[in-house]
């Protein structure tokens, strides 16, 4: 089983994702794409500060983490390609915005990042998470990377001001290594110390 992960072999055991992910969450066995583990951490932990109870939320290109987390007043997704986030707008606006692993996939992000500035109600934030040190994933294209710096040169072309935006990042060399061929999970225990200089995924919270 060396290499092959515990979750996939386990899932295929058991005939589904989600009940394979229960059953080894109950055994100690965190199924977070070790990657995404300290993100997803202070991501969540931003919006608990937000009181996610009163936030009428929208989601692009949605995926099952932040829905299951949290109970908003109002979660709305927005999945491609029904909703291309480069050129449509829907015609309300929102307390929160996530994007999470999206805008390196986007052939114009400066163009979607105005889009969810015009749906950010006045003092909303847009949640943007993207990878750096991380293979090329085509989902269908693959396109962009960016540090923290560039992330926030991005959204201040985007409209958003430089003291709204606060970035982060997180990554070691040992999961650098890792992702060169699968997506291993976190497990029971992976490395979590921080290599500024290694960061495997970036992220942002920008205010209007």
């Amino acid at each position: 089983m060396a290499n092959v992960d515990v979750a996939d072999r386990v899932s295929g055991l058991m005939g589904g994702r989600d009940r394979a992910r229960s059953v080894l969450n109950k055994l100690g066995y965190d199924t977070t794409d070790w990657v995404r583990v300290v993100m997803y951490r202070e991501c969540f932990s931003f919006i608990e500060s937000l009181s996610p109870g009163k936030l009428d939320t929208l989601e692009i290109a949605a995926g099952p983490q932040w829905k299951r987390r949290f109970q908003f007043k109002s979660y709305t997704a927005a999945d491609y390609p029904a909703f291309d986030i480069c050129e449509d707008r829907l015609d309300r606006q929102f307390d929160l915005i996530i994007a999470d692993q999206v805008f390196e996939h986007l052939k114009w992000p400066q163009r979607a990042g105005k889009n969810v500035f015009s749906m950010l109600k006045p003092g909303g934030t847009f949640i943007v998470t993207t990878p750096f040190l991380i293979r090329l994933h085509d989902s269908p294209i693959d396109c962009s990377r960016w540090t923290e710096t560039g992330m926030s040169y991005l959204l201040q072309e985007c409209g958003f001001e430089a003291q709204n935006i606060k970035t982060a990042s997180w990554g070691n060399r040992a999961c650098v290594r890792a992702n060169f061929r699968r997506w291993p999970r976190f497990g029971w225990y992976k490395p979590l110390h921080n290599e500024r200089d290694f960061p495997v995924t970036v992220w942002a919270f920008a205010r209007r």
